[in-house]
């Protein structure tokens, strides 16, 4: 086996482990495109090479800023600024070169995140018609649901208030793009693949 061969299939283990050690310790909250899976897989097979952030005709992508350590230049999504719009040929999963970004054959197969709602700044759970989230979701009525009830200890007035089946949501973020809340932050974001993994251990 040649030297250089070496060299190159250690500097690829060292960059794995730098990544996976970056998750671990939770630096790396960014949305990733459809077709990524773990946060730990992703940043071990991309490369940077920004074909992706090419092929999106939305410009949803761009690369992570230097605040993102390791993870600087590799593709994310600010879903206030451009959500994913989950297009139906998916120009990024099939421009990725290294198959960081693979196995989707539908928006279904997406797995980018999960949409959490604030119900504190959310409008809807102070009584005020909204409903902006559940019609900017791809999957109405499958993954972002209403739950409609009277208010508390209000007996003529209703609440609907938007609710997000977990099974189904994939984390696009057309919801948080479109909420009408955004001030002191928006009343919806999307809970990435690493900060899921970081509750979760937090959890056990």
């Amino acid at each position: 086996m040649k030297l250089s061969n070496v060299i190159a299939g250690a500097s690829a283990a060292i960059v794995a482990f730098q990544a996976a050690a970056c998750v671990l310790k939770g630096e790396t909250d960014l949305l990733r495109p459809p077709g990524a899976q773990s946060e730990e897989d992703f940043l071990s097979r991309c490369v940077k090479c920004g074909k992706c952030i090419e092929a999106c005709p939305y410009r949803s992508l761009s690369p992570a800023s230097q605040g993102a350590g390791v993870a600087v230049g590799t593709p994310c999504i600010d879903a206030r600024e451009q959500a994913c719009r989950l297009c139906e040929d998916f120009p990024c999963v099939a421009a990725c070169p290294t198959g960081a970004l693979r196995d989707v054959d539908g928006r279904r197969d997406v797995r980018m995140g999960i949409a959490v709602i604030d119900e504190e700044l959310c409008i809807a759970f102070q009584g005020m018609r909204c409903e902006v989230c559940y019609r900017a979701c791809p999957l109405i009525d499958e993954a972002i649901v209403i739950d409609y009830r009277m208010r508390e200890g209000d007996a003529i007035h209703s609440v609907f208030a938007p609710a997000i089946v977990q099974d189904a949501c994939v984390g696009c973020g057309l919801c948080v793009e479109r909420c009408v809340v955004g001030e002191p932050r928006t009343a919806i974001r999307i809970m990435c693949d690493a900060e899921r993994a970081r509750t979760a251990n937090d959890g056990s």
